[in-house]
This record gives C-alpha cells, sequence and structure tokens, in this order.
C-alpha cells in the first residue's frame, strides 16, 4: 500500500468550509464564553447561588469589563490566530500569560475603582484557575474531535501500514504528530531507540518498544511494515547500518533529512524520502564557514566561467547570496545558462546579473568582458571534463581546456583582476588521461601566472568526482537502473567522492585564504569509496535486488582510466591551513619554458593531429623519475 505526502488537506467536517474565513470571529466567541461562564461559576462557587439571570444583573458591568480584558489580551498574544488542532505547550504558555494579565488588570481595575465591584481576591484566583482549566480543555477536546474526524473520514483507515518511527528525540516526536493529524494511509505503532532510559517509556501515548538492534525482532512481533528514521544527526556509518537492517528483513523505509528542518519546527511528511546514494559515503559532508565572503565580495564584480554547469551554476547561487556588486554568468550552453540567470535574478532582484553567452577558448570575447565589466574577481569553471570522451577528441580537450584556461588568466593578469580561481581536479595527479593532463597543464599555467601577474592572485582548487554533477556516475547508473544492466568497469575501482555544496564551498574558502594565493588547494576528503559499492547502494535504494532485476555488469578498465585516483603525487607534500578541513599542495615549480610548451601544444592541437598533441601533453606533464619519498596524505 502506497500512501501520498501530496495530497490536499482532508476536509474536516467539524468546520465547514465556509467557516475557515471566520476562523477568528469564531475563536473571539468562544473566549468570550469562557470568560462568562468562568466568571458566573466562579461567583457561585465563592458567594453561593446560581440564579444565573439575577447574578448576570448584578455583575453585567464587571463580568463586560473582564470580557472584554480576556479577548483583547487573548489577541495581543496571538492566541487568535493558533489552529487549535495544533497546540502545543507554546499555546500553554501564552495562555498563562494572557490570563495572568487579564487578571491582575482587572483586579487593579477594581482597587483603583474603575470598577465598581467588591471582590474576594479567592474569586481572582478561582476564576484565573477555571478560565485555565476551560480554555486548555476546549483546546485539548477539539484536538481530539478533530483528530477523531481525520480517522474516521480516512478511506485508509482499513488498510493502513503498521508504522514505527525510528528516533524518539524532538524529530520523532514532531512525526508522530504529523502523522495524528492527518489521514496519511499510516498506523502509528510506537517508537524504536538506541537510548536504554527511553525504552518502554510512553511518548504522545506510544511506546518506545526497543531498539534497532531489536528491529528484527520487533517487525515479526507486531507486523511492521514501513518505518521511518527520523534521526537528521544520523552520521553516515549509523543510517547505513539502520537500512541495512530494513533491507535484510524487508520493510519499507524512508528517512527524514536535515537537522534544519527539526531546528525550525519544520518537520511533515512531506520532507520524507527515501535514503540517497550521498546519505550512504562514508563521512559526513565537509562544512566550510564563508563569514568574511560578504566583505571579499562587496563591490566587486564576479565573472564566473562555465556557469551553466553543475559546479558553475552553485558557484553563481552561493556568491549571489553574499551580494557582490555585479554577477557576470558566461557560458556557451545557452538554454541552460538562460536558466541559471532567471533563477539568481528571481532570488535576488536587487543584484546585477548579466548572463554572457561566450567561448573560452575565444580570447578576444573573454578580453572583452572583463575589461567592460572591471571584473575584480574570476572564477574559472568552465572545461571539458569526461575521461573517455576526451580520449577520443583530444585536440577538443587541448583547445577548450588549455586554450581556454590560458585566454582566462592572460586576461585576468592583464587588467589586473583581484583574484583568479582556477577549478582543478585529482586527475591531474599523475595524468593517464588526455582529461587529467589537460588540467595539469592549467595548474602548470596557474604556477607559471603567478610569476608574470603578480597584482592577480591566482588559486587552484583540486578535488575528486562530485556527487550530482553532470555526468557523474550517480547519474551515469541512475540512468542505467532503467534499463536494468549496471555498469562498472572493475571490482576494486575507487574514488574521491564529495558533493556539489562542498566542491564550491571549497573553491571559495580557497579564494580567500592568504596562505593558498598561488598555490593548489584540496578538501580532506576521507577515504576513497568502491565503485561497486556505490552500484550495489543504489541497487538496493531502489528497491531491487542485484541478479534478479539488475545485472552488474564489469567492463573492463577503459582507455586512460586509474584504478585508483590520488591527490598528490609522489613529488608533492602538503600542509594544513588555518582552515583545517583544507590542505595546501606544495607542488613542482613550473618550468621557465612552460608557456613556450603550452604555445607548441596549441599549435600542434589546432592543426588538428591527435597524437601529437597527445604525445605533447604527456611529455609536460610526466613526472621526474629520480627517486623521493612519498608523503602521504594526512587523514
Amino acid at each position: 500500500m502506497e500512501f501520498s505526502s501530496a495530497d490536499p488537506e482532508p476536509r474536516n467536517f467539524l468546520i465547514p468550509p465556509e467557516f475557515g474565513r471566520s476562523r477568528q470571529i469564531l475563536a473571539t466567541l468562544a473566549y468570550a464564553g469562557v470568560a462568562t461562564v468562568s466568571f458566573i461559576a466562579a461567583h457561585g462557587m465563592i458567594f453561593g447561588g446560581f440564579d444565573i439571570l439575577g447574578l448576570l444583573r448584578e455583575i453585567a458591568g464587571p463580568l463586560a469589563v473582564l470580557v472584554v480584558l480576556r479577548v483583547v489580551l487573548h489577541r495581543a498574544f496571538r492566541l487568535m490566530l493558533g489552529r487549535w488542532r495544533f497546540v502545543s505547550i507554546h499555546d500553554v504558555l501564552r495562555l498563562a500569560l494572557s490570563t495572568t494579565t487579564g487578571t491582575l488588570v482587572f483586579w487593579a481595575a477594581i482597587g483603583l475603582g474603575a470598577v465598581d465591584y467588591n471582590l474576594a481576591i479567592r474569586f481572582l484566583v478561582l476564576e484565573w484557575m477555571l478560565t485555565m482549566l476551560l480554555t486548555a480543555g476546549a483546546w485539548i477536546s477539539y484536538r481530539l474531535a478533530y483528530e477523531a474526524s481525520q480517522f474516521a473520514s480516512d478511506p485508509t483507515r482499513g488498510a493502513r501500514l503498521r508504522t514505527v518511527i525510528v528516533g524518539a528525540g524532538e524529530a520523532g516526536i514532531l512525526m508522530a504528530r504529523e502523522i495524528r493529524r492527518a489521514p496519511t494511509g499510516l498506523n502509528l505503532l510506537g517508537f524504536i531507540d538506541d537510548d536504554p532510559t527511553k525504552i518502554g517509556r510512553h511518548i504522545l501515548g506510544q511506546t518506545v518498544l526497543g531498539s534497532t538492534d531489536e528491529l528484527d525482532e520487533l517487525v515479526e512481533r507486531y507486523h511492521i511494515e514501513h518505518v521511518i528514521i527520523s534521526i537528521p544527526s544520523a552520521r553516515p556509518d549509523e543510517l547505513s547500518r539502520m537500512v541495512a537492517i530494513c533491507e535484510d528483513i524487508g520493510v519499507d523505509f524512508r528517512v527524514l533529512p536535515g537537522v534544519a528542518s527539526v531546528l525550525s519546527g519544520d518537520v511533515s511528511l512531506q520532507q520524507l524520502r527515501k535514503v540517497t546514494i550521498e546519505d550512504l559515503l562514508g563521512r559526513q559532508p565537509v562544512r566550510l564557514d564563508l563569514p568574511e565572503l560578504e566583505a571579499d565580495l562587496r563591490g566587486g564584480v564576479v565573472l564566473i566561467t562555465g556557469a551553466a554547469g553543475s559546479i558553475g551554476s552553485e558557484l553563481s547561487r552561493q556568491i549571489a547570496a553574499n551580494h557582490p556588486d555585479r554577477l557576470i554568468l558566461l557560458d556557451q550552453a545557452e538554454s541552460d545558462l538562460f536558466f541559471v540567470e532567471m533563477e539568481i535574478e528571481q532570488a535576488y532582484p536587487e543584484l546585477g546579473v548579466r548572463a554572457i553567452v561566450g567561448d573560452v577558448t575565444d580570447a578576444e570575447r573573454i578580453e572583452a568582458v572583463i575589461s567592460a565589466f572591471r571584473a575584480t574577481h574570476v572564477y574559472h569553471a568552465a572545461a571539458y571534463k569526461h575521461v573517455p570522451l576526451m580520449e577520443h577528441n583530444v585536440t577538443e580537450a587541448v583547445r577548450n581546456n588549455v586554450r581556454g584556461t590560458r585566454n582566462v588568466f592572460e586576461a585576468a593578469g592583464r587588467h589586473g583582476v583581484k583574484t583568479c580561481v582556477l577549478v582543478s581536479t585529482d586527475k591531474a595527479v599523475n595524468p593517464s588521461n588526455v582529461m587529467g593532463a589537460t588540467k595539469r597543464v592549467c595548474e602548470l599555467m596557474m604556477l607559471s601566472a603567478v610569476e608574470r601577474f603578480p597584482r592577480t592572485r591566482f588559486t587552484a582548487v583540486r578535488f575528486g568526482n562530485v556527487l550530482g554533477s553532470k555526468g557523474s556516475v550517480v547519474e551515469v547508473f541512475r540512468r542505467q537502473l532503467e534499463s536494468g544492466r549496471l555498469t562498472v568497469t572493475h571490482p576494486e575501482i575507487t574514488r574521491y567522492f564529495m558533493t556539489i555544496p562542498e566542491a564550491v564551498r571549497l573553491i571559495l574558502t580557497a579564494s580567500m585564504l592568504p596562505e593558498a594565493a598561488g598555490r593548489i588547494a584540496m578538501l580532506e576528503m576521507g577515504d576513497p569509496t568502491r565503485i561497486v559499492d556505490l552500484a550495489r547502494s543504489m541497487i538496493r535504494l531502489s528497491g531491487l535486488e542485484e541478479n534478479r532485476d539488475v545485472v552488474l555488469d564489469f567492463t573492463g578498465l577503459r582507455p586512460g582510466e586509474k584504478m585508483h585516483e590520488e591527490l598528490v603525487s609522489d613529488r608533492e607534500t602538503t600542509e594544513s591551513t588555518q582552515n583545517g578541513k583544507i590542505r595546501l599542495i606544495q607542488s613542482l615549480a613550473a618550468d621557465a619554458a612552460v608557456e613556450a610548451q603550452v604555445a607548441r601544444l596549441l599549435q600542434i592541437a589546432e592543426a588538428g593531429d591527435s597524437e601529437a598533441s597527445r604525445r605533447h601533453l604527456f611529455e609536460m606533464t610526466a613526472e621526474p623519475v629520480d627517486e623521493v619519498p612519498v608523503v602521504p596524505v594526512p587523514r
């Protein structure tokens, strides 16, 4: 059975739709009625007698004053705006403040003679208590009646999924409340939590049934059909363990994302999702705070090349959020560029955004853009990145990656751009393929540009595969799952992975680190991940089974492909920075003849000689063969 979180809110027959617009009027009448009943009841209990008509003639004046006080103060304390079916402890606290304030003001009015009535203190205390109890009672009664009405009107009530929530913390409690408020197709049986002090306790009328280690036993005992993992702060290894348990016992599961949702109180069924491959990579995404970025960009003009790509578009979003004076987006993919520009303009209408359709290999175009807009920051993300594709398109890889980068560096240096950042890759380390070799040449050009253009602060960033980017292995696997055949080159092949936000924050952080000037920066990437493990996780998380629904096919390494990527070469060393998550690579100094070598490479590529281009590329990027100690990347 499926449940849908996208269905419209069901009709509540307790309050017809035509009264929804008059909710505040109804609340005003209800609170006035509670105040009236509390006053009369307290008067009768203290002074005796319940001749209501006679009593009303006697106390009409003071009663009217108190009723007005109650209504006005309830409005002032925002009790008129609350939906009674969502009442919480915060509403009760506001009720206590409003009621106490009203009682004190009424007492002061009597003492000052503004209200002509002689009432005992015990009357005021009793009236205060009755007002609190009757109001809270009305709230609770309405909520219980509402939830009962929803249960009665739930068309799925006879076949609801028997559900438990893993995690009896704040997020789990909020999720339980959400399930109880509306038809969901879920029958909540209780909680599961690994805190031994919670096991056996009752929360919102639901029992904490046991720990995750007992999940298989609990599923059998209570016939559980659906598990909600509601632990937003769970580490990837913890989440992976819980997912593995659910998969082993064959129970359906969903996960609640992000602790930020809990902190904001925004936890709902709409947020439940299947576990994604990013959840199970074995490390927490690195959080790089950028408090200085807005100050660094203030008054500046930022140019992003490759702005329509995965990295470039995320760079655009994060930079726009830090309010430069202008943001220039350059790419040759006009349709994707159009949508990125539209997104930024809608989110930041006050920001001067300009989309430029252009090719980084056009030196005159790049020169004109940097000159006309007087760019102060350049983030060069434009590049061809697909390894197998570039093996068969060598001259285009050289033309786009090498010539394009040289054009950007030359124009940035000549016009005194403040900061110029190159986006590189771990495939530039001891390159075995054309794409990696072109990126290593770009790194060498960056090191050379530092000497030639001292006014510009050049930096490069080097990172591994980016999850979610166009053409990434995860994207390829998602497409292949539809065909039932998922290809992996080798069972032992590994890669370093990072998310798009991690990659972009590395770029932005490196652009501001003083010690990163003229250097190559990298992020602490943790341990590499086996591609076959990613493939099998994706099969499981898609609800499929290997060798039954999907065939896992090992195809062998492709041309230029390494078994294991590296973050630094044998002849490079690393050192820490003031940001503990970023390290700087001390690379070999660029050869004095690098510019001449680049010019020769481009000349060969323009002549269309793929084999000669390939030879020259690898001659430029070959490491010396003398023995040097290996410097491992610190973990």
